[in-house]
């Protein structure tokens, strides 16, 4: 069974309008499930709003298992979630100009330092790097918090792969906040 997480709207791969996907290549049999937030895309986090995409022979599981750990969503937040769905056109490309911004303006922020190996990414809302010289990625997040005042996620927190590398969410209402955070990290690599 393959279950994948939807940031498909959150693309800035080329002319498509959304990431490639899995469900682009599967049939009905297939064993696949797609789950998607509202979170992201429609700027509902916390609310715990989305949809999910299976095969009709896990249905009944994954009705039993959602029964049992989640209480229902909120009427707001059901009404909220089909007013993002109505206005889907107009609100989600607004979201993917703006992350689009952002992630160039880190991107090139991150690309200017000669110690940041930069992994390039098509969708989502975060930078994936690794710092020259700094191999733990949660020692190097824990000093990035203490010494530099920026947080970032270690790699380490989402898979042994990751190991060594760091997570910077882009996601920001002001692009400033993001050159201050480059400004930031640049006068600790400098000191270190």
């Amino acid at each position: 069974m393959t279950i994948t997480f939807g940031f498909e709207r959150l693309y800035f791969g080329g002319d498509q309008a959304v990431a490639p996907s899995f469900l682009d290549l599967a049939d009905a049999q297939d064993r696949l499930i797609v789950v998607h937030s509202f979170s992201k895309s429609f700027l509902m986090t916390g609310w715990r709003m989305g949809w999910m995409i299976m095969p009709s022979s896990v249905t009944e599981h994954v009705g039993k298992l959602i029964e049992f750990n989640t209480s229902c969503a909120p009427v707001f937040v059901q009404r909220a979630a089909l007013a993002a769905l109505a206005h889907a056109d107009e609100v989600t490309p607004q979201v993917v100009a703006h992350l689009s911004a952002c992630r160039e303006t880190l991107y090139s922020g991150l690309s200017r330092l000669p110690q940041v190996q930069l992994s390039s990414a098509v969708a989502g809302m975060y930078a994936f790097f690794r710092l020259e010289g700094h191999s733990d990625g949660v020692a190097t997040a824990k000093r990035l918090v203490a010494e530099a005042g920026l947080g970032l996620a270690p790699g380490e927190a989402f898979a042994d792969e990751a190991a060594g590398w760091l997570r910077w969410c882009f996601a920001s209402r002001e692009l400033a906040r993001l050159d201050e955070g480059v400004v930031r990290l640049s006068r600790w690599l400098a000191a270190t």
